[in-house]
This record gives C-alpha cells, sequence and structure tokens, in this order.
C-alpha cells in the first residue's frame, strides 16, 4: 500500500477496531483521545463522562476492548483493567442529578465532554466522539455513528464511563435500597417504576425527567443502553420486560422541579480518586 493516501482514506472493517487511530497517528495527529458516556438514559443517578488516550505502542494488547454495551459486566471489568493498563491517559467526569435538571441532560453531557478532555495529562492532537459532534474542544474532532463500535480509544472511553457509573449506582444501593439501583443501574425498568410509584423520588433521582416527576403514567422500556437482565442474572427474564411505550424523557427547565437536597456534587477523578 502506497505511503500517501487521499485525505478522504476511511479504514476498512478488516483494519480492527484500532483502525482509525492507526490511520490518524500515522498523519502525525496524535495522541488520539476518545470520549463518551454513561447513564444518559437513566432516570436516577450521575451521567458519567470519560476521555481515554490509548498507547499506540500497546494496541496489540486490547484483547478485551469493546463497546461496553456488548460486554457483560465481568467482561468489562476485565476490560476496564486493561484499559488503566495501556492507557496513556484517561480523565473522568461525574454530573449528578441535581446538576442535570438545574442544567439540562444535552447541557451537561456537552459540557462533561469538554471538561473530560481538558482534564486529560497529555493534549490530543485529535478527538473522536461518539455520536455527535462538540464544539469548543480546541483540537481537530470527528464525531462518529456507533463510535464505541469502530474506534477503539472510544469502547475504552464507554467502559470507564460504565464501570464507574455502575460501581456508583452500586454503592447508592446500600444507601437507598427500596429502589434495587443495584440491579437495573437507575435505568426506567418495570420494577424501578414500581418501587418510584411506591416510595417516591429520592435524591439520586432526576426530577427533570417525566417519570420521576409523574408525568409521564406508562411503564417504560428498558433504555437501550442497559439490558436489566445482564446485571440481574438469569431471574430477571420474562416478565421484567417492559412494554412498548418510552419514558425518561427530560421535560423543558420550567417543567423541572427543585434541585433535590443531597446531591453528590460535580466532581471529576483521576487514577481512580475524586478530585
Amino acid at each position: 500500500m502506497p505511503w500517501w493516501r487521499h485525505p478522504g482514506y476511511t479504514p476498512r472493517r478488516a483494519a480492527g477496531l484500532t483502525g482509525y487511530e492507526r490511520v490518524l497517528v500515522r498523519a502525525g495527529l496524535s495522541p488520539v483521545a476518545g470520549i463518551d458516556e454513561a447513564g444518559r438514559g437513566a432516570c436516577a443517578g450521575p451521567l458519567v463522562v470519560a476521555a481515554v488516550v490509548l498507547d499506540p505502542r500497546k494496541f496489540s494488547g486490547l484483547t478485551g476492548v469493546a463497546d461496553s454495551k456488548t460486554l457483560t459486566a465481568a467482561a468489562r471489568e476485565q476490560a476496564y483493567a486493561e484499559v488503566m493498563r495501556t492507557a496513556l491517559s484517561w480523565h473522568r467526569v461525574i454530573i449528578p442529578a441535581g446538576e442535570i435538571d438545574a442544567c439540562g441532560l444535552h447541557v451537561c453531557n456537552i459540557a462533561g465532554m469538554r471538561r473530560a478532555l481538558a482534564g486529560l495529562s497529555c493534549r490530543p492532537g485529535y478527538v473522536l466522539t461518539d455520536g455527535f459532534a462538540v464544539r469548543g474542544l480546541g483540537v481537530p474532532a470527528l464525531a462518529m455513528w456507533k463510535g464505541d463500535e469502530v474506534a477503539a480509544c472510544v469502547a475504552a472511553a464507554s467502559i470507564v464511563a460504565k464501570v464507574t457509573r455502575d460501581r456508583i449506582m452500586t454503592g447508592l444501593a446500600e444507601q437507598y435500597p427500596a429502589y434495587g439501583f443495584a440491579r437495573h443501574k437507575g435505568y426506567s425498568t418495570r420494577s424501578h417504576m414500581r418501587a418510584l410509584a411506591q416510595h417516591g423520588p429520592c435524591p439520586e433521582h432526576r426530577a427533570s425527567f417525566a417519570n420521576v416527576n409523574g408525568l409521564a403514567r406508562d411503564l417504560p422500556v428498558v433504555d437501550p443502553e442497559f439490558d436489566e437482565r445482564e446485571a440481574a442474572g438469569p431471574e430477571a427474564a420474562g416478565p421484567e420486560a417492559a412494554g412498548p411505550e418510552a419514558a425518561g424523557q427530560a421535560v423543558t427547565q420550567a417543567e423541572a422541579g427543585p434541585e433535590a437536597e443531597g446531591q453528590m456534587r460535580s466532581g471529576e477523578l483521576v487514577g481512580g480518586e475524586l478530585a
């Protein structure tokens, strides 16, 4: 293959999950950062955004990294450890439910991506984001459809964000045992909606979501980014599957309730420590 490639060259699927990063590195646009989030569709708990820069010299060692939604909980933990070993830099941002209610989900998501990128210890030469473009990153960037399925650094970011959030929700399950957060991780499953109807919202619920503040009465489907059966085991299959109506949609800020007391402060984690 010639050393020169047309600017519109796109790696073929045969190049594997690291194909995009390899092309960008050869073009002198390294290091390459990937950004992704977890918890966007949940009606309880924080939004977690992560940015990861992988070491190009260790691409061959990325055997377990894949889209976090396709991995079991155990496989995600193993992939998380793999990312920690092969990453040049990583940073994650935790945005609590109260901040989401006050500012709006999309605003918090975009701000979280910028903060996650700014928290990296090295300045990326290029950024790959999942789904939509993010302005104000300060470096060249490309929004990739299903980026966590085609780019290793975005998949790594999705794993870091998902594992971090799952651990947070498991901890919140001990603080608020009535809701079963360890099982559904704050997504709008039938069991979660039944607990919400019985006990009302806790400070970790997003008051700006319709099924939390009572604007929607229909039972929702499980968010496509989360499968309750994977978290709960085989016993969760069957009647727990929800109907076709989707709930958990954010309402306008004018409709949102007041910020709940006792929220976690928005925080950024580096190397596993809350800063």
